[in-house]
């Protein structure tokens, strides 16, 4: 197979970073790469699925692992999961003793190890520049789902029409599920097991970078959990924050410390984003340094200096998610530039994962699930066009028709993009450029 063939095996099976902000997998495959590194280090607290896929489905994912790096003619492939999570790696090593030039490499249990640009240094010692991409270093990096979905397209001819979902939290049952693209988090989490909290909030993605959902917001290919909590849980509340009350508290509050800036991930790897210095410039209305803000944009939005490190509880990962945005609005770019050493103490700044899910409310809820890999029943699901980066798929299917699934229902458009495909049987209700609806043929 060639990696023209590949890419396009890829691009027409849907296949997209599973998390994050899914990335389309085919446009990293490349010829430049020598090192191609699969995540398993599910960073934040709760999340369970790729340990559990991966234990699961072993032999499958390090075959494609092994296949994607012989495609793009890549040195090695390298494994990088979290020491602690043992039944995983027992179920990997003796798969992995098949392959002469993939080795595992175990990473401390420390947040945010699974930001590609953490887990880059700790497993290869290269150091992405800031304003850099992975394959500045020649490497790529894909998630285990990502990686067992590729296997699917690449041996089955099958494009990504379902995901695995850890449902956690304020639940009887907590276990991670595979469900139908488009299925509301409501049925998720009322297949997943009984809500044990009134008035319960759903937390799409991760305790540390996730969003606050509704009842019908709708399973995408990103979307690796949902996370039951009491509407007065701190995690909540914060979500809900005004933003103009929290520059005001960061004029009264912010003592300049540094803990947001001391326990900075990326600025340990010599990123320039200071999150003190833009407090600082915050509190006395200062725009005289622009270095400030233009460090913003390197910022990797993992929110340890708003929900761990700072000891005052003010918000400057929300601060300077504004300025970046405001930034990108105005079409200034992300400037490539030199990274600083490496702190000395980095390693002595790491956060580790058991002790922030004490610090955010969580511990509580970390508890043993279960995995259940066969896809659920979806009476109605709404697919969305857009599940990626780049350009939305275009609707090629129009209301009335009946489809099934895995069937193309949205073509991917010119640039980046990919296929969209139905996730149940069943007949389109409604069509518009920005989702699908299909109601199922079958019964439950």
């Amino acid at each position: 197979m060639t990696v023209d063939e590949l890419k396009s095996i890829a691009r027409n099976s849907g296949v997209v970073g599973a998390g994050g902000a899914g990335f389309p997998s085919y446009a990293k495959l490349t010829d430049k790469a020598d090192t191609v590194i699969l995540n398993c280090v599910e960073c934040e607290p709760l999340l369970k699925l790729h340990r559990q896929l991966l234990a699961l489905k072993a032999a499958q994912i390090v075959k494609m692992l092994d296949t994607v790096r012989e495609t793009i003619g890549a040195k090695e492939a390298v494994i990088g999961i979290k020491g602690e999570y043992r039944e995983t790696i027992e179920a990997l090593a003796p798969v992995v003793e098949r392959y002469e030039k993939v080795r595992i490499h175990k990473v401390d249990a420390a947040y945010p190890m699974g930001d590609e640009v953490i887990l880059i240094y700790e497993t290869t010692g290269r150091v992405i520049r800031p304003g850099g991409l992975p394959i500045d270093e020649n490497v790529v990096v894909y998630n285990v789902e990502t990686m067992y979905n590729l296997y699917l397209a690449v041996t089955e001819g099958r494009g990504v029409s379902d995901k695995l979902v850890s449902v956690a939290g304020a639940i009887d049952n907590p276990k991670t599920i595979r469900v139908p693209l488009g299925m509301p988090v409501a049925d998720v989490v009322k297949a997943a097991g009984r809500v044990t909290v009134d008035d319960a909030v759903f937390l799409i993605g991760g305790p540390m970078m996730g969003y606050i959902g509704n009842a019908s917001t709708v399973v995408t290919k990103t979307c690796n959990a949902i996370i039951v909590l009491p509407r007065s849980h701190k995690l909540v509340q914060s979500a809900n924050k005004d933003l103009g009350i929290e520059k005001r508290r960061a004029s009264s509050a912010c003592c300049q410390c540094r803990t947001c800036t001391d326990l900075c991930s990326r600025h340990a790897l010599g990123h320039p984003i200071e999150p003190h210095r833009v407090m600082r410039a915050v509190a006395n209305n200062d725009t005289s340094d622009l270095s400030v803000f233009k460090g913003a944009m390197y910022c990797s939005g993992c929110r340890i200096c708003e929900k761990y490190a700072c000891p005052q509880g003010l918000s400057p990962a929300s601060i300077i998610q504004e300025f970046k945005k405001a930034q990108r609005a105005a079409g200034i770019p992300v400037e490539k530039v030199e990274a600083a050493p490496v702190m000395s103490g980095r390693q002595e700044r790491k956060v580790p994962v058991h002790r922030l899910a004490q610090r955010l409310g969580l511990a509580k809820y970390d508890r043993e699930t279960s995995i259940d890999n066969d896809c659920i029943y979806a009476k109605t699901v709404r697919i969305p066009l857009s599940q990626h980066i780049g350009v939305p798929a275009g609707a090629v299917v129009a209301s009335g028709d009946m489809v099934k699934k895995g069937q193309l229902i949205g073509e991917a458009a010119e640039g980046l993009s990919v296929n969209i495909h139905s996730s149940i049987d069943g007949r389109v209700t409604s069509v518009d450029e920005h989702e699908i609806t299909i109601i199922s043929s079958k019964e439950s």
